[in-house]
Formats: structure tokens, sequence, C-alpha cells
């Protein structure tokens, strides 16, 4: 970790929420490399990192996911044991159901951590993930960073 280079925003990105969570549509957004058993897995050895992302519905099967994240620092086998600490569907599922948001997003995004070179996400990626959570409807994302 000593030498990766990190990279500072200034200024941050930030959007007030239109919504109070128990009236907003909340997307989950996950860098833990999760994907469908039929979408094909990250690509670890791309340079740099796999700046794709998947699209997960949000009535997944849960253990049925893949696991295709690759950083050196990143043990990976509580995901292993239990993908909802990196992709907390259910956890969100009966926030819903509770009533402590208002929906949840018909699709989560799901990104490969450790992306060194972040260039094209900053620029394409990112901003097409935005859209497609913009055309859904989305009030709050749910970042979980891994």
């Amino acid at each position: 970790m000593a030498r990766y280079r990190y990279r500072a925003l200034d200024p941050v990105p930030f959007t007030r929420p239109s919504r109070r969570l128990p009236e907003a549509r909340v997307a989950l957004v996950t860098t833990g490399g999760v994907y469908l058993p039929s979408q094909a897995p990250f690509d670890c050895a791309v340079k740099g990192g796999d700046v794709s992302f998947r699209e997960i519905p949000a009535d997944a099967d849960l253990p049925t996911l893949g696991i295709a994240h690759k950083s050196d620092a990143f043990d990976q086998s509580g995901l292993q044991a239990d993908r909802n600490l990196g992709l907390p569907l259910e956890r969100l599922r009966e926030m819903a159901a509770r009533g402590e948001i208002g929906s949840l997003n018909g699709r989560a995004l799901s990104f490969m951590g450790s992306i060194t070179a972040p260039g094209r996400l900053v620029k394409e990626t990112a901003p097409a993930a935005a859209a497609l959570l913009a055309a859904d409807g989305v009030d709050a994302a749910f970042l979980v960073p891994l």
C-alpha cells in the first residue's frame, strides 16, 4: 500500500439527497467484483484493473455469485462465506420491507476493486453507470468499497 498512488478529488462530488430515506429509491454499488454465473468474470489480468461493471438484479441469489476481486490487500474469505459483506442486497431488502428505505432499485452495480489506473473509469464507465441509475430514478446510492 505504501507504493499505491492515491488520487485526491477536490472538490469532492456531492449531491444533497432530494428525498428522505424512507421515501427514496436506493441503489447498491459495490467494488467487490461480484458477477452472475451467466456473466463474464472481471478480467484480473488487465493492467491497472478492469474498469467495466456488471449489473446484478436486486433479487439475485447471492450464494451463486462469483467473485473476481484482485487485490493483495483483500482477504476474500469473509465475502466467500457471505456475499452480503460486499453486496448487502438481503440487508437492503429487509430495510425496504421495514420502511427504512422507500425501495431497493431493481439492479445493483458491481465493479472490480483495486483499480490502480482509474482514468477510463472516471471518464467513461462511472458516468455510464450513473446514467443507468439516474434512468432508474435512483435517489441515493449505497457504496460498498472493498
